[in-house]
């Protein structure tokens, strides 16, 4: 099923010569026909890019038009100059669609420490002003626009009807690599056409992205660019969501960021696994996510994992060296549903069959179960790979 772009939005993707490759769009555009709530949640990297900074002055707001993004440079330690170009992209957007140039939002993915050809940028706006649509083609080229090392473009979406309206929700991300929370080295934009003020909105994307942008691993390395937008614009009509409509749009966006969240480590660079980390009976869900985090972080766990070596010892020990206490005998592991460990002891198993089971799969799933209360929490990494290796030692040579 096709996925729809809001109303009241319209979007482009162009090449625009900051990518080699003149089949790979570089530059994304995103407008809204009204002013829109816009929020967004930002890398904890103290070095972080100008983009970053400029977007953080600028949300949350109730009145932002457009978004501008630009892929294959990072605009990332680029001292005074870079926030200059940032604000320049932004003000080159703004005419290029007729609003105010505080109403501009802007996100750069790609190379850190070169500085942006605004020549090419400022062109690069220029043509996707002239293409701005709202159908599928001009969505997907849009989400295009955002890759830098991805294989595929991450693009989605949900409708929903609430009180006799329809509204749609879609968002787009990027990443493949240099990942690791918070945020991971990603950009996103969600987009929907429903009303929400601003608390509502900022609570409600840091609540997911909490529970899914921030639960992704590629290699435990966060980027300087790390940025999730969330705009609404209310075209779809109505007042702002409360109570069960608020719920159940809340509910959909969740599923809709789990479905980007998984994108991300499933297109990691190299990656031939995406693995799935599921801890539960912890006291707390910040110790399960830990625990989880620690078996992630794994160069062992996660080269086991490409092998199809069922090599349990390496996940129960990341366990333990994770920072949370528990009573190691009454701990319990399961690999694709085998079980290999449980209480404390191992469990005598077929190495071959379990073997087999993670090498028929792309999905591999781990799960570790404590007996310390009633908490969970879930992570998802990917395997490491030689070609993970090669492309990041080649990636600017």
């Amino acid at each position: 099923m096709a996925v729809r772009v809001p109303k009241g939005y319209l979007v482009a993707g162009v090449h625009c010569g900051l990518k080699r490759d003149l089949r790979k769009p570089d530059l994304t555009l995103i407008v809204s026909e009204t002013p829109a709530t816009a929020v967004g949640v930002y890398t904890q990297n103290i070095v972080c890019a100008a983009p970053v900074q400029l977007d953080r002055k600028r949300t949350p707001s109730t009145r932002i038009r457009a978004v501008v993004i630009n892929s294959g440079n990072a605009n990332a330690c680029t001292g005074e100059r870079g926030l200059r170009d940032a604000e320049e992209m932004a003000r080159l957007a703004a005419k290029a669609v007729g609003v105010e140039e505080d109403q501009v939002l802007v996100m750069s993915t790609g190379v850190i420490g070169v500085y942006l050809p605004m020549d090419k940028i400022a062109h690069g706006i220029e043509l996707a002003a002239a293409r701005l649509g709202n159908d599928e083609e001009a969505l997907i080229m849009a989400a295009r626009g955002m890759m830098t090392t991805d294989t595929v473009y991450k693009l989605s979406g949900r409708t929903l009807s609430l009180a006799r309206r329809e509204i749609q929700i879609t968002g787009m991300v990027k990443g493949a690599a240099m990942m690791g929370p918070n945020l991971a080295t990603m950009l996103g934009v969600l987009f929907t056409d429903a009303t929400l003020d601003v608390d509502t909105a900022q609570r409600l994307l840091r609540e997911t992205v909490d529970d899914t942008f921030n639960c992704i691993n590629v290699d435990g390395h966060t980027s300087t660019n790390d940025t999730v937008l969330f705009l609404a614009n209310g075209a779809a009509g109505g007042p702002p969501l409360t109570g069960d409509l608020l719920e159940d749009f809340q509910r959909e966006f969740h599923s809709l960021c789990v479905e980007l969240a998984r994108m991300i480590p499933a297109d990691g660079e190299g990656a031939t696994h995406l693995i799935t980390i599921e801890v539960t009976g912890c006291r707390t869900r910040q110790d399960a996510l830990q625990i989880a985090r620690a078996i992630a972080n794994s160069p062992l766990v996660k080269a086991a994992i490409h092998g199809a070596d069922p090599n349990w010892g390496r996940i129960v020990s990341a366990a333990g060296y994770a920072g949370v206490p528990f009573d190691p005998n009454k701990l319990t592991l399961y690999l694709n549903g085998f079980c290999l460990y449980r209480d404390g002891t191992p469990v005598k198993f077929d190495e071959i069959e379990v073997s087999n089971s993670i090498r028929a799969e792309r999905e591999t799933r781990i799960e570790l179960v404590l007996q310390e209360g009633n908490a969970s929490g879930r992570f998802w990494t990917t395997d490491l790979t030689p070609e993970y290796v090669r492309l990041n030692a080649e990636y600017r040579t």
